[in-house]
């Protein structure tokens, strides 16, 4: 889509911000029955406490300190033909959502990092959110200001709305490999953003049960 300067889209904020609010937390997601090895690390604040952002950032780069070797091998050993693809969360994944309302949000820095390198090296990169389409516009303006380049956004539609969001995320992926992409990892702080299958390795970021969204 072609996108203009962001002061056009800045109306938009508070919508976004009330429809991320309401519609990131899942309900009743299903257990994973193929899910791809997971990389996670433990969380350093309590679950009775509200997570400070110099936590939340040391935890996030630790995952991706993980994420990023693996990459850096899968990515040369590239088969023949293949196509390689990332699949990234939003909320507190790609952006720092609970961390200022600002719009556009900021890039969540450890997962900008890997994700440019990626993108460096010819990955396509695809962003997977329980977010609405009434704010797709906003949201791919959002990332690709900070730095990411989308190659496939997918938001939930109208129907989407009603679907389980591990179900629906993981149709997502499926609907990417269709396309010939092989899914190399799969980043999102949220067990619904990992469960299912249709990826090689996941990596999870930290949610500190359920206080990010």
């Amino acid at each position: 889509m072609t996108t203009g300067p962001w002061t056009r889209r800045i109306g938009m904020t508070a919508l976004a911000t009330v429809a991320v609010t309401a519609l990131a937390v899942p309900v009743g997601a299903q257990a994973a029955t193929d899910t791809p090895t997971t990389t996670t690390t433990g969380a350093t604040a309590t679950a009775s406490g509200k997570v400070d952002y110099a936590t939340w950032q040391k935890d996030c780069q630790a995952v991706m300190d993980q994420a990023l070797p693996y990459l850096q091998q899968r990515i040369a050993n590239t088969r023949p033909g293949e196509k390689q693809a990332i699949v990234f969360d939003i909320d507190n994944t790609t952006l720092e959502t609970d961390f200022g309302f600002t719009y556009p949000q900021r890039a969540n820095k450890p997962v900008l990092k890997v994700a440019q390198y990626a993108q460096q090296h010819g990955v396509a990169l695809f962003f997977v959110t329980a977010r609405p389409g009434i704010i797709e516009g906003p949201t791919e303006f959002n990332l690709e200001y900070d730095g990411y380049r989308v190659d496939g956004l997918y938001v939930r539609g109208l129907f989407d709305l009603f679907k389980n969001v591990a179900d629906y995320k993981t149709a997502q992926r499926a609907a990417i490999e269709s396309k010939g992409y092989t899914i190399i990892a799969n980043i999102g702080n949220s067990a619904t953003d990992l469960s299912g299958g249709h990826a090689e390795k996941a990596f999870k970021l930290p949610d500190y049960d359920g206080q990010l969204s």
